[in-house]
């Protein structure tokens, strides 16, 4: 449940179904195994293996988890009949297969394979936390995307919008680097990323170093800025911050984990404090990230 690359919405929490409503909904667009000749299948199934519930309500917070099936069969195989099939016919009918009929035995190959095909699995999981009026999903991109779009079907609606800051996350890193410190309960850790101009764009990307060393902020004084951002939270949680406000390679500290297991003595007990003790922390960082970047735009 420690959530380790977050993509996050604000969102209006008011207009949600009612907690008791969400797995009538959910059950609606829930997972079935792929079949037949169904290349994938996609929807949303428990986020614990301890129950078969497709929502997980924690205090203020519930999680859902998004499983998609996948067909993998592996072009190299299709191939090999298919060339294999291809000499047969050329010796049995002393002719030459035209690129048509390649194509029409390729997909007659693969319609036969695609049955037996092996199946990958994957998850992506998120908590909506109705206190702070945010959405995590723990995803980067198309994934994120992806979550936010199926919820939104499931539920009717899911009025959500990307982050939006007076001021730019580039442009606070860029300042937080050059001057050494950060505001509020955040200090430097030892990576960073930073971006030049032009045609060709050059990247500095710094890992394991002291980001107040001169070599580094050197960088920003020649006109780089910086795109990606190690820091620390409170001595609770380590993180890189993104230039589109994304939060990647999280680390929650000894403290955070070693009290949800104070109050887990099974499976149920140690996701349940772990979804509230995550979502409590990473939206007050959050929320601590907004006030340092001027608020949310209007």
């Amino acid at each position: 449940m420690w959530f380790k690359h977050i993509t996050f919405y604000p969102i209006i929490a008011d207009k949600l179904p009612a907690i008791d409503r969400l797995p009538e909904k959910l059950a609606e667009y829930e997972f079935a195994p792929v079949t037949g000749l169904d290349w994938f299948s996609e929807g949303f199934a428990a986020p614990h293996g301890f129950s078969p519930e497709l929502v997980f309500a924690a205090d203020f917070t519930w999680s859902v988890a998004l499983k998609k099936a996948e067909k993998v069969l592996p072009a190299a195989v299709v191939r090999d009949i298919l060339e294999d099939k291809v000499a047969e016919i050329q010796a049995a009918e002393a002719r030459n297969i035209g690129r048509k009929e390649k194509q029409e035995l390729k997909e007659q190959i693969t319609d036969d394979l695609l049955p037996r095909a092996f199946v990958k699995t994957s998850r992506t999981q998120a908590v909506v936390d109705t206190k702070h009026n945010l959405l995590f999903i723990n995803a980067a991109g198309a994934k994120a995307e992806n979550m936010l779009n199926k919820l939104r079907e499931a539920l009717g609606g899911l009025e959500a919008r990307l982050p939006q800051t007076r001021q730019s996350p580039s442009s606070l890193m860029t300042d937080w680097l050059l001057r050494g410190v950060c505001d509020a309960g955040f200090e430097l850790d030892d990576s960073c990323e930073l971006k030049g101009t032009g045609d060709i764009v050059p990247t500095v990307k710094i890992a394991k170093q002291d980001l107040t060393a001169d070599e580094v902020t050197q960088h920003v004084k020649n006109g780089k800025t910086v795109t990606q951002l190690g820091l620390v939270w409170r001595e609770q949680i380590a993180f890189v911050l993104t230039e589109d406000f994304a939060i990647k390679r999280v680390q929650y500290l000894d403290v955070l984990q070693e009290e949800a297991e104070q109050h887990g003595d099974d499976a149920a007990s140690l996701a349940f404090a772990s979804q509230i003790l995550m979502a409590q922390s990473v939206s007050t960082m959050i929320m601590e990230l907004v006030g340092c970047l001027g608020g949310w735009q209007e």
